[in-house]
């Protein structure tokens, strides 16, 4: 999956509008990503720039992204040299994948200078460099070394290259003859790649397109790439160069794979298709939740690692007690060694190491062969092997509540995590370090000035138009449940599966079959199981749902529950 060329030409043709507007703010969201507004005769516009390997772009967005308070030194110098600038022009070298942003700016003193931002997408090697109107590099988001790359170094004060590219042709203006003359001398190879050595800008999706359209399905190879085959082909690629068909793929568990500028058939019924009405739009909905999930666990990774490495220590302390416990399974053995040795003292004598004797307790009293320690008496083996009872007794009743205590430990860890992963800014994940300062796991953060205060629940209206609220974190799920609610609301959540507590708004009425189902998909949504289909989802009127005392936050216990199985709601489309 990547943003090919020829998608970025179609970018760069909706950012035309851009052109003429001045830049109003610039910040920096992340490491490698930069949003820039900008002022237009149609209004503010905001552009996203990302120079990150696994989601590198450049599209307007809608969504509002949170910013850092304290701005990184790059984004300083982007508001040095672009700030109040207006933008010129948007070039791109035929189907290269980079965009120059040329910008006419004002210096220190006054004087008016051409500066140029050149967004390259180019997987790992993506950039943003800043460049002067004397073509050197006046800094990047990724500065690339000597000792990271010995053909382009990207460095302040260097002169700015472009990267190395090939000879390969323009899709959108190349000839039947030229396909055949570039691929005359080239090897053997699969259609599709074949075809990505010879064209530029394009990405393996679109050209696995052209082939399977062009061979209805069929597997071939370069050689067969004449006659019929070479005149579908060429219709195929003719076809594209008018197409706007803004099209994402994802599989049924709804995860996003892929995405073009051309309807995508190759997959069958195995994926399925989103459109979107623009290239921004669909760039904008395809990296929002992955990059969403990226930027929290940049702010949150001390909370990811404490989690997981706690997690980890859970479980490890529960399997070893686990077998501690099969130990102590066998500890009806030990009573029956001392109820023989007692029966028999009067063959015992010191200094005897084994005791043969019947085991009177079963059938037909077979012999049975029992261990003595001739150091001690008779009397004193026999209390030895009543101690083990006692003890393999009493440690079977601690391990069973240390067991259940671990798993509830074991369970809250894992919800707290899940939160963590659906959270949308940094007052949520502050929530949850004091959540988790509470507990004990980490130590209280002393923070200037009043705490932060916490956010409502997540709030929405069901198609039938009762209010549904989610609840945004554990602490959150017990307010919601024990006190917000009302006893004739209905309560929901997934079965035996961590996520958030969802209450229906009843206000004294009945709510229909429709509403459940649609609140238990939403329930759904904002759990675990979000990517899953079919999912257990229980639903009790809030009346028959309890808190446990001493239970940790989200923990509750309910009877009379019914269960549907539901496909997630994403109740923000």
């Amino acid at each position: 999956m990547a943003l090919d060329g020829a998608f970025l030409n179609i970018v760069k043709d909706e950012l035309s509008p851009l052109i003429g507007g001045r830049v109003d703010k610039i910040s920096q969201p992340s490491r490698e990503e930069i949003l820039i507004n900008f002022r237009t005769k149609g209004g503010t516009e905001k552009l996203f720039i990302s120079a990150s390997a696994g989601s590198a772009r450049v599209h307007i967005t809608k969504n509002n992204i949170e910013n850092p308070k304290v701005p990184p030194m790059f984004c300083m110098l982007l508001r040095k040299h672009l700030g109040g600038g207006k933008l010129v022009d948007i070039r791109q070298d035929v189907l290269e994948r980079i965009l120059y942003f040329d910008f006419e700016a004002s210096t220190e003193l006054g004087d008016m200078t051409n500066i140029t931002a050149a967004v390259e997408i180019m997987g790992r090697c993506s950039n943003l460099v800043l460049i002067n109107s004397e073509g050197k590099i006046i800094d990047s988001i990724k500065r690339v070394d000597a000792e990271m790359s010995r053909e382009r170094m990207v460095l302040p004060n260097m002169i700015y290259t472009v990267p190395p590219r090939g000879n390969r042709l323009d899709f959108r203006s190349c000839t039947k003859e030229d396909i055949i003359n570039i691929s005359e001398n080239m090897p053997d190879a699969e259609l599709s790649k074949h075809l990505i050595k010879i064209f530029e800008g394009i990405s393996p999706i679109v050209a696995r397109e052209w082939v399977n359209s062009a061979a209805c399905g069929r597997d071939v190879t370069k050689a067969e790439l004449c006659g019929e085959l070479l005149d579908r082909l060429f219709d195929e690629i003719v076809k594209s160069r008018s197409e706007r068909n803004f099209t994402a793929v994802k599989d049924k568990d709804g995860m996003l794979k892929d995405f073009s500028f051309i309807d995508i058939k190759q997959y069958g019924g195995l994926m399925d298709t989103v459109k979107f009405s623009s290239a921004c739009e669909l760039l904008d909905y395809f990296y929002s939740e992955r990059d969403s999930l990226s930027r929290m666990k940049q702010r949150a990774q001390d909370l990811y690692k404490l989690l997981t490495g706690t997690s980890e220590r859970i479980a490890r302390r529960l399997a070893n007690q686990r077998e501690e416990l099969k130990v102590s399974a066998d500890r009806d053995k030990f009573k029956l060694y001392g109820d023989i040795i007692s029966a028999n003292l009067y063959k015992i004598e010191k200094g005897m190491s084994s005791l043969s004797a019947e085991n009177f307790y079963e059938e037909n009293c077979p012999e049975i062969k029992i261990k003595l320690d001739p150091r001690l008496t008779p009397s004193q083996n026999m209390q030895k092997y009543y101690g083990e009872y006692r003890k393999a007794d009493t440690a079977e009743k601690i391990l069973t509540a240390q067991i259940a205590k671990g798993e509830e430990e074991l369970a809250y860890i894992d919800s707290v995590f899940d939160a963590l992963t659906r959270t949308n800014g940094e007052d949520e994940v502050n929530e949850l370090r004091a959540e988790l300062a509470e507990q004990g796991y980490i130590r209280s953060a002393k923070l200037k000035g009043k705490p932060p205060k916490s956010r409502p629940p997540l709030e929405f209206v069901s198609p039938d138009g009762f209010t549904v609220l989610v609840g945004r974190n554990n602490k959150q799920n017990d307010q919601l449940t024990t006190k917000l609610a009302d006893k004739t609301d209905i309560w929901l959540h997934v079965k035996n599966i961590t996520g958030s507590h969802v209450i229906i708004r009843a206000e004294g009425r009945e709510v229909p079959e429709n509403t459940i189902r649609w609140a238990a998909g939403v329930a759904a949504f904002h759990s675990k199981a979000k990517n899953s289909s079919q999912v257990p989802v229980d639903y009790v009127p809030v009346k028959l749902v309890k808190k446990p005392g001493g239970a940790k936050p989200g923990m509750v216990i309910f009877t009379g529950n019914r269960t549907l199985y539901v496909t997630p709601v994403d109740p923000y489309k």
